[in-house]
């Protein structure tokens, strides 16, 4: 495991990617680690070699007791930089990390291309800081945990992906109570807000539309206004962009650090990305089939569905795969589409997507709303796929 250390303090750090391509750096939130950007990664790494560090008192960086301030933290970022051999970097930070971003432009400008502030802010409440960090020191992490979450995360997100909303809890849960102090105690007394006129790096300040910790109004709209020629995009989600928006996220990274990459190349990003759901869902072995299977003739269009499709419709997170295998279904035994539906079928059953008596219910739903005749066909179907799994 990679460390840079910075008296007697080690900071952890991750590298990733070609080293041709561009740097950049990505900082998590207070509460989090560098897992926080998992989502995003695949869509970042075909345009970027990236960096990515645990904050001092987060994931596996060390974490000492006593307040942190943001020069501090900025510090550690430059030391991880010289220890990476990286000289340069576009920085992206969410939240904490937006924060340590702002500072390390400020105080190293030769040190970063541009800035990526991610739903956060240049000045918070000192007071409900001060609360958190004594309640923090008091009990410990899980003495705030149920009002971070809160925060954290969207409710439609959270009711959806219930499993990302308890890995965020317990990796907040677990982790070290100084950490968490500690790094509170640089959101309290940072002094950002009167300086942002000094940046002259270019800026993209991202907004969620959700977020209720450093909301549009007061946070992100004063970054607009305070820093020089600054850009703004609006995300659909919460605080926890990278989580609930990766790839609007990552396509909005790509699109102002590299604003003349090519079309070509955003679509292989897509493609890939695609790919891994369609293998998820239907299997290493049917997917490998058809792409053998692609000619001269049909390649782009399976390259256009398995982007669409697969990427852009199977990754978002309103429905869980059984309900989007469900509905794919009865969609298809309603229209008649007998090949999809066998497809569907055989790989929901044989990989654990749905069961015998929930494929049943799905038919039985079909007959009262599309027809008798589809759901008898739709049972014919099906019998023959369960007949053959049991062979």
């Amino acid at each position: 495991m990679p460390f840079a250390e910075r008296d007697a303090v080690r900071i952890y750090w991750r590298l990733e990617g070609e080293a041709d391509k561009p740097a950049l750096v990505l900082l998590n939130s207070i509460g989090t680690d560098m897992a926080l950007w998992d989502p995003a990664v695949p869509h970042l790494l075909p345009a970027f070699r990236l960096l990515r560090i645990d904050t001092r008192g987060h994931g596996a960086s060390d974490a000492p007791a006593g307040d942190y301030s943001l020069a501090l933290l900025a510090e550690d970022v430059v030391a991880v930089m010289d220890a990476a051999g990286i000289d340069q970097a576009a920085i992206a930070g969410v939240s904490l990390g937006g924060m340590i971003a702002m500072e390390l432009a400020l105080a190293c400008p030769e040190r970063v291309a541009a800035l990526v502030l991610i739903c956060t802010s240049a000045t918070m409440d000192a007071g409900a800081w001060q609360d958190r960090i004594d309640k923090v020191r008091a009990g410990g992490t899980a003495a705030i945990a149920d009002l971070a979450m809160q925060r954290f995360l969207s409710p439609s997100f959270a009711a959806a992906q219930p499993a990302v909303a308890e890995s965020v809890r317990r990796g907040l849960v677990s982790m070290p109570d100084n950490g968490y102090a500690g790094a509170g105690a640089a959101i309290r007394d940072m002094q950002l807000a009167s300086r942002l006129p000094e940046l002259r790096v270019p800026t993209l300040v991202a907004v969620g539309d959700r977020d209720v910790s450093t909301p549009f109004a007061a946070h992100g709209e004063y970054l607009i206004a305070a820093i020089p020629g600054a850009q703004m995009v609006r995300l659909d989600c919460g605080h926890l962009a990278p989580l609930e928006a990766p790839v609007s996220l990552a396509a909005a990274l790509r699109g102002f650090l590299h604003p003349n990459a090519s079309v070509g190349e955003a679509a292989a990003t897509l493609f890939e990305a695609g790919l891994r759901n369609r293998r998820r869902v239907l299997g290493d072995a049917w997917v490998d089939r058809s792409l053998a299977n692609r000619t001269p003739f049909n390649a782009e269009f399976q390259a256009m569905i398995t982007r669409i499709a697969w990427q852009e419709i199977w990754s978002r997170p309103g429905l869980d795969d059984r309900t989007r295998r469900l509905l794919v279904l009865a969609i298809t035994a309603s229209l008649g589409r007998w090949e999809e539906f066998a497809l569907h079928v055989r790989a929901g059953l044989t990989r654990g997507g749905f069961s015998r008596d929930d494929l049943k219910e799905v038919l039985m739903q079909t007959a009262i709303y599309a027809g008798v005749p589809a759901a008898n066909t739709a049972f014919a179907e099906a019998g023959k796929i369960i007949a053959e799994i049991d062979r």
